[in-house]
């Protein structure tokens, strides 16, 4: 049998990114946005575990919904996936993907079932992971096979390391070997490695990655700010071929996930690659100049006073700008720009 090579070409590419967020984070909002450029004006599939919050935004993202119930095991979530897949989708959310890993009937479920019926005894706990880890592997060699835009939410909770130093008990944050840091991604510990890209969302600045895995060819995608539509269309030009647009500001930087200080407000300025404030983009031909975010603050509020926009319409513009409606006023000064330019100049929705 033989075995051709042939010149690499990038095109046809298929991404499978990760945004890990605690409550509040802005996960589901910021996939649907993302999700709605990757998939170029067509309908996106969110496969959803949570009781159909993924819906919470239906007037606002346009996508067909599908509720995965228990159990959770990486065979429900592989014939899902499979079955949008092949309904032919461009993107698939997964919202969450944690209950494959904790969710009832998940890996952990699996696991403790499968001890159970081997005697629950020490020496039999490494056996009982066989069965679960074969299937989780047959789940990940699904994912890296499917035609579609994958966007897999994950949730976070904290986790700390309690360790004996010079004869001191000491407690620090858990660092995983995939990047995370006392942050953790409810998940199996090795999904990190498969993902494109993964990012963590604080509700500290909800929707605002901090980028834990970023090849360096899509960092110049990504400005400094909120994940927005325009996220995913840069990316989906790249990953068809093309150059994938040229964002206005500074390429992120790939930081570790420890939170910033309490009251810190580092992670609510966009910063560029040294980690100090970049220049708000103007974002259309005929944007005003950046005034201060306690200006443009002011400005939206006449803007929305006289407009009057309704509830689906001020939504809609939020989401092109990459904000929840309920968090404007707390956002950083790039955002509050690209807002105002937003309702200052009317799209058509």
């Amino acid at each position: 049998m033989s075995f051709d090579f042939r010149p690499a070409v990038r095109e046809g590419s298929h991404l499978i990114l990760g945004l890990a967020a605690p409550s509040g984070g802005g996960k589901t909002w910021s996939a649907q946005a993302v999700a709605t450029g990757l998939a170029g004006g067509k309908r996106f599939a969110v496969i959803d575990t949570e009781a159909r919050r993924a819906c919470h935004y239906a007037d606002v993202f346009s996508f067909d919904h599908g509720d995965l119930t228990a159990p959770f095991s990486p065979a429900r979530y592989a014939e899902a996936i499979k079955a949008a897949d092949d309904a032919g989708y461009p993107v698939i959310v997964v919202d969450s993907f944690s209950h494959e890993h904790a969710g009832e009937g998940g890996l952990l479920d699996m696991q403790a079932a499968e001890f159970t019926r081997l005697g629950m005894r020490d020496n039999v706990k490494m056996l009982s992971w066989v069965g679960p880890k074969s299937e989780h592997k047959k789940l990940m060699s699904l994912l890296l096979q499917v035609r579609a835009h994958l966007i897999l939410c994950l949730r976070a909770e904290q986790k700390v390391d309690i360790v004996q130093e010079g004869g001191k008990t000491i407690v620090r944050p858990k660092t995983t070997l995939s990047g995370f840091s006392e942050w953790i991604p409810i998940a199996e510990k090795t999904l990190s490695f498969e993902l494109t890209a993964s990012a963590l969302l604080l509700p500290d600045a909800p929707g605002i990655p901090r980028w834990i895995k970023l090849p360096e060819a899509l960092r110049r995608l990504v400005p400094p700010g909120p994940l927005t539509e325009q996220t995913g269309e840069r990316f989906a030009e790249w990953a068809a071929g093309g150059a994938g647009g040229a964002p206005t500001g500074s390429t992120p930087k790939v930081v570790n996930a420890a939170p910033a200080p309490a009251g810190s407000s580092a992670m609510l300025q966009p910063t560029g690659t040294e980690g100090t404030p970049s220049d708000p983009p103007l974002s259309r031909p005929g944007a005003v100049a950046p005034p201060m975010a306690d200006s443009l603050r002011d400005r939206i509020k006449r803007l929305l006073a006289n407009r009057k926009p309704s509830e689906e319409e001020f939504s809609r513009y939020c989401a092109r700008a990459g904000v929840l409606p309920d968090r404007w006023e707390r956002a950083d000064v790039a955002t509050l720009q690209d807002l105002f330019n937003q309702l200052n100049t009317p799209r058509a929705t």
